[in-house]
């Protein structure tokens, strides 16, 4: 039934999204995206304020307008004139772009909604946005069906500002890429790492998604979302305001900071040591600043080159992690092979010093702003810790580049299924054998093409190279290995084919043309 609920919930995202694009009109997405979420914003405090409105009106012992009665609940004051009701009745209004505008400077204006000073968008008024277009969308977002209680309302818009995020990161392309990373590559980080409790950080955090979905991993594992403190840093004003108000649709309570300088040069979070760290860096960044960090106490493993920031944002994050820390980082493939600028040095040094875990190779087309595959890396403090299988002196190598399926001409995604092979074999190499027992999974085996435990002797042997392709092999033919002997025959005959029809040709060329081939 949960499933159903929210297969249903995104089909009216889609449907809502497409019916709000129709109305943008020459308007780019980079510049429609706000207009659009703010409204969601205004929308999604208002539904959440009425709520706890309307149930204080029922206690005899409580003030329905004060605003100390809201603070408590985590619920943000919203003033009379920035209420929904207000915003709908004057849509058709020519002034509607500065009653919206009035509306978000009277909520951040309230001492009790601190943590969204400086966030809203507040140009709605603006001579370039046309009126109509902006009193249609009023009442789209107005006749959002709220279905049958308080909580699966704001879910449902919780949903609906996810898939706005997501679709105007498709409507941007590389530009919104910057500032999302596709679900499924999310959740299948959040699977594999289990952030059950303890503290999240992302040091460049984007619009919020890997707090999202580990919020969304307690409660559907019948956990506390309140068990989970978030931490996170993001170096673009707008993508920072964009996360405050996502993770405020969604009910997190974060600290996420922004800082022009960003994470390298400014770290928000110079104490902090997180049990978990989920991260998507920017792929490749040469202007990080590295000239200027080169005796930063960081770099336990080797300075990062100067061109190339990837062995830069893995030093900080494993510097974050608490003794027994986990984290998952997405990062461009050349970081599991480079041997350019030091980056094999530091790249043996991560896996002699044992804080490799696992890598994945994931197929291309993942997301919006790159083509190319990437990347994960599954990095750990103590790889005897937390209850789990020794696994120290190990890396965990799968091949995912053959899964996911496309959604559209450029985009690929993977299904539940594919999230569950990846995650659950990660898992289950993890688990201890009364752990497998007792969940009733089956026990770890090495397969073929698509996963392989692999011991540092042999990694030394490969260069200390981190491409799962090198470790997996190839997959069993339909079931079936075959010796070395006869994969040589057949290659062998291959070959043989491919030879006598080079000689054909020749003598075709040759007689056609009439001289003679080399042969």
């Amino acid at each position: 039934m949960a499933q159903n609920s929210r297969s249903a919930d995104l089909d009216f995202a889609a449907d809502l999204f497409k019916a709000a694009d129709k109305m943008r009109g020459g308007l780019e997405p980079s510049e429609y995206k706000h207009v659009a979420l703010g409204l969601i914003f205004l929308k999604y405090i208002s539904e959440a304020f009425q709520a706890m409105h309307d149930q204080l009106a029922q206690d005899e012992f409580a003030d329905p307008e004060d605003p100390e009665e809201y603070l408590a609940e985590n619920v943000f004051w919203v003033p009379e004139t920035a209420r929904w009701s207000h915003i709908q009745k004057n849509a058709r209004s020519e002034n509607i772009g500065k009653i919206i505008d009035d509306a978000m400077e009277a909520i951040e204006a309230e001492p009790t909604n601190e943590t969204l000073k400086g966030v809203l968008p507040k140009n709605y008024a603006r001579p370039t946005l046309d009126k109509t277009m902006l009193g249609e969308l009023v009442d789209l977002f107005s006749n959002v069906q709220m279905h049958d209680s308080a909580d699966r309302a704001r879910d449902l818009l919780g949903r609906v500002y996810e898939y706005f995020i997501s679709g105007f990161a498709s409507a941007e392309g590389k530009r919104g890429g910057e500032f999302f990373t596709p679900r499924s590559v999310v959740r299948t980080l959040v699977e594999m790492l289990e952030p059950y409790q303890g503290r999240v950080y992302d040091p460049c955090c984007g619009s919020g998604g890997m707090f999202i979905q580990s919020e969304k991993f307690i409660a559907d594992h019948g956990g506390n979302p309140l068990n989970l403190s978030v931490y996170g840093q993001e170096i673009n004003h707008t993508t920072w305001r964009l996360a405050k108000m996502n993770l405020a649709v969604h009910g997190i309570d974060a600290d996420i900071a922004w800082d022009s300088a960003g994470s390298f040069h400014k770290d928000a979070h110079p104490g902090l040591k997180a049990d978990y760290i989920l991260a998507n860096p920017p792929f490749n960044i040469s202007d990080w600043g590295g000239e200027r960090l080169l005796e930063d106490d960081r770099w336990q493993y080797g300075i990062p080159p100067k061109g190339n920031a990837n062995f830069g944002w893995i030093q900080h994050i494993i510097h974050h992690l608490a003794p027994r820390g986990h984290a998952g980082v997405v990062l461009a493939n050349g970081s599991m092979s480079s041997q350019t600028s030091g980056e094999g040095e530091i790249r043996k040094r991560l896996i002699e010093e044992d804080r490799v875990d696992c890598m994945v190779a994931l197929p291309g087309q993942l997301f919006y702003s790159t083509q190319i595959p990437v990347c994960l890396w599954i990095l750990s403090r103590d790889k005897s810790a937390n209850g789990l299988r020794d696994r120290r002196g190990e890396v965990l190598f799968i091949d995912a580049r053959n899964m996911g399926h496309m959604v559209d001409r450029v985009r690929r995604e993977f299904s539940d299924e594919d999230i569950e092979s990846i995650a659950g074999t990660y898992r289950r190499w993890r688990a201890r054998p009364e752990t497998l027992e007792g969940k009733g999974w089956e026990a770890y085996a090495d397969e073929p093409g698509f996963c392989k435990s692999e011991g540092l002797e042999t990694i030394r042997k490969f260069d200390h190279v981190l491409t799962p392709g090198r470790y997996v092999g190839a997959a069993e033919d339909e079931g079936e290995s075959r010796s070395f002997e006869e994969h040589f025959a057949s290659l062998t005959s291959d070959l043989k084919v491919h030879f006598k029809r080079k000689a054909d040709l020749d003598a075709q060329i040759a007689t056609t043309f009439g001289f003679l081939t080399d042969d």
